[in-house]
This record gives structure tokens, sequence and C-alpha cells, in this order.
């Protein structure tokens, strides 16, 4: 066992890098350095980009995990991830800093669905909670700290730096998983049509926890951006709504280890852990609703417990379900359903607070969250009676 367990640590570092690269990056692109971006328009763009590549790339990338093996795919896109990164640190020019961000989301569309092709074959069917708990744990610190450290960074030497940092991470990460994860031949495969590859991504052990991870993904999104805003318009400081967003993030960080200690335990299934978490989510977006920071916290609280329980649950459950051979594919494409959720959550919040008040944005999303609860749990009986 120490073997897996030992392997598993640079996969964790992964899921780490690229959240890390995610939300450092896009947090301080538009900071207080000499060469941060100031159109609003061009750093929408360097936004889109990287979220766009991995949208396109990420179920590409799955597949070929599954064709020639997730290990190589894994190292290759760490190693992409690096020269991308360091690309800016040498051009130093605004032309670059597009090419690089776009080189950073092509490689983490390759690494990312690769480490939790990984993180599924390197475990047992009875450990997959506890594997994919650190797995969201150690992404979730990513995510957490990448602005703060970040902001650090190019407080201390620009952007450039932190794109430094970003290729030294990198290659760190991808030296410690050559040395560490074991290789994983691809299992061999039955043709497969696009007919067949519908029908499998069509199937309710596929959208279900799929559909869930997105609905998680859209909330902590809208969480992070929207939260400070509602607590600037009641009247409080940047101390409280930050320490919101971080009250957030460190209790989806904490839940997600214990969830999946549970699941593995027995103690907690997954239909039943996931239908909870979309209605604790949906809770915390009416919470938000609330005026003064008991809402602001009561928010966060229950969104982060809420996204923690959902995420390593959905994931345990595409894992059980999927043929080891497709591993990868299955988590591309589901990968590509949370980055769907991660800009369609924010979205819709924006539009309804644009036409109405920000309360009725966080009503917009808590709605069919509640519903996606209610479905869940409901089929989730209607199975255990059949």
């Amino acid at each position: 066992m120490n073997g897996p367990r030992r392997a598993m640590w640079p996969l964790y570092a992964a899921g780490f890098t690229t959240a890390f690269g995610a939300h450092g990056i896009a947090a301080n692109l538009g900071g207080f350095s000499d060469d941060a971006v100031t159109s609003l328009l061009v750093l929408g763009g360097l936004l889109a980009l990287y979220d766009g590549a991995e949208v396109l790339l990420k179920p590409l990338f799955g597949t070929l995990a599954d064709r020639i093996g997730a290990r190589p795919v894994l190292l290759g896109g760490l190693a992409a991830f690096a020269a991308a990164s360091a690309l800016y640190v040498l051009a130093d020019s605004p032309g670059w800093l597009w090419a690089a961000r776009l080189g950073q989301g092509a490689a983490a569309s390759a690494f990312s669905p690769s480490a939790s092709a990984l993180v599924a074959r390197l475990n047992p069917a009875a450990r997959h909670g506890r594997a994919f708990g650190g797995y969201g744990f150690y992404k979730s610190l990513g995510y957490t700290l990448g602005p703060l450290l970040g902001g650090v960074l190019v407080w201390g030497g620009g952007l450039r730096l932190l794109f430094a940092v970003m290729a030294v991470l990198g290659v760190a990460v991808a030296v410690w998983a050559a040395v560490a994860v074991p290789a994983v031949p691809p299992l061999p495969r039955g043709r497969q049509t696009v007919l067949d590859l519908v029908r499998r991504l069509s199937t309710r052990a596929f959208l279900i926890p799929t559909a869930c991870l997105a609905a998680a993904t859209a909330a902590l999104s809208v969480g992070v951006g929207f939260l400070p805003v509602s607590g600037a318009t009641a009247g409080l400081g940047p101390v409280a709504t930050g320490a919101a967003v971080s009250v957030l993030a460190a209790t989806a960080a904490l839940v997600q280890p214990a969830t999946g200690r549970a699941m593995d335990a027995g103690r907690l299934t997954p239909r039943a852990g996931m239908s909870t978490g979309l209605l604790l989510t949906a809770a915390g977006l009416g919470a938000a609703m609330l005026p003064g920071l008991p809402g602001l916290l009561t928010a966060a609280v229950l969104i982060g417990a809420g996204t923690g329980l959902i995420t390593p649950l959905g994931f345990a459950t595409l894992a059980a379900t999927t043929p080891s051979e497709r591993l990868g594919q299955t988590m591309g494409s589901a990968e590509l359903g949370r980055e769907l959720g991660d800009a369609g959550g924010p979205l819709l919040v924006a539009a309804v607070a644009t036409v109405t008040t920000l309360t009725y944005g966080f009503a917009a999303l808590a709605v069919p969250l509640a519903i996606g609860a209610a479905l869940t749990f409901s089929l989730s009986r209607r199975r255990a009676r059949s």
C-alpha cells in the first residue's frame, strides 16, 4: 500500500499546480505591477483564453491518456506548463503573454484529467473516496492560496516573477511524478464509435455526477466572485469580505477528505451525499441573499460544505462506473462539465443581477440547485428500490 500512497503525492501536487496556475495568475493579471494588464477588454480575453483552452482540449487529452497511458500525458502536460510559463519570463512582452496563457491552459488540459485518471487507477475502489478527497483538498488549497501567493509574488517582482515560479513548480512536479508515479500501461480497448461515446456519456451514471460537479463549481465561482460584492453593498470592508471567501475555500478543502473517508467506510452513499451537497449549496446561496456579515459567513460555510461534499463523491462515482480503459476520456469530459459550470454560474447570476438585483441573481442559481438536489435524491431512491 505504501507504493500507491507514495505515488499519490505528486498527483496531489499536480492538482495544486493546475488550481494555482488558474487562480494565482487570473487574480493578479490586473494587479499593481509595472507589467499588469490595464485594459479590461484585454484582461477579459486573457481570462477567457485559459478557460477556453481547457473546455476544448480536456476531453481530447483524456482520450489520449486512455490511448497511450495517463502517465506520459501527465508528464508532458506538466513540462508544457513549465515551458509556457517560462515563455513569458524570457520574452516579457504583451503579445507573448497571450501565447503563454494559452499554453498554460492547453497544458493544464493535459495533466489535469490524466492526474484524475491516475488517482483512480492507482487506488482500489475501496479507497476511491479517500483518494479523491485528498486530491480535491490539495486542489482547493491551490485555489485558496493562488490569489494570495500570486499577489505577493507580483508585488515583489511583477508578473514575470509569478510566471517564473509557475515554471519552476511545473518542472519540480514533473520530475517528482517521473520518479514516484509508476507506469500504468493503457488497457486493451474495444472499438468505440462516436455513437458509442454519445451513448456512454448520456447515461445517468455519467450525467448525474457530472451535473452535480458542474453545479458545485458554478456555486463556488459565484461565491468567490459575488460574495465580496454583496458584502461591499452591505457596507462591509475588504477584510470582512476577504475573510468570507477564505472561509468558503477553507471549508470546501477541509470537508473533502472527511467526505471521502465516510464514503469508503460505507457511512455515506454517493447519491445521498451529492443530493445533500446540492441542498447545502442552494441553502448557502439563499443565505447570501440575507444582508450583513451573518448572512455572508453562513453562505460561505454552506457553499463550501456543499461543494466539499459533491466533489470527491462525484469523481469517485465516475471512477466506479467507468470502464478502466476509458477513465481518461470520462475524467476529461467531466472536467469539461466543471468548466462549463465555472463559466455558466457567474454568467447566470450576473445576467439576472443586471436586470434586477444581486439578491435575485443568487436566487436564480439557488433554485435549480435545490431542484437538482430533489431530482438526485429521487433517482437514488428509485434505483435503490429497483
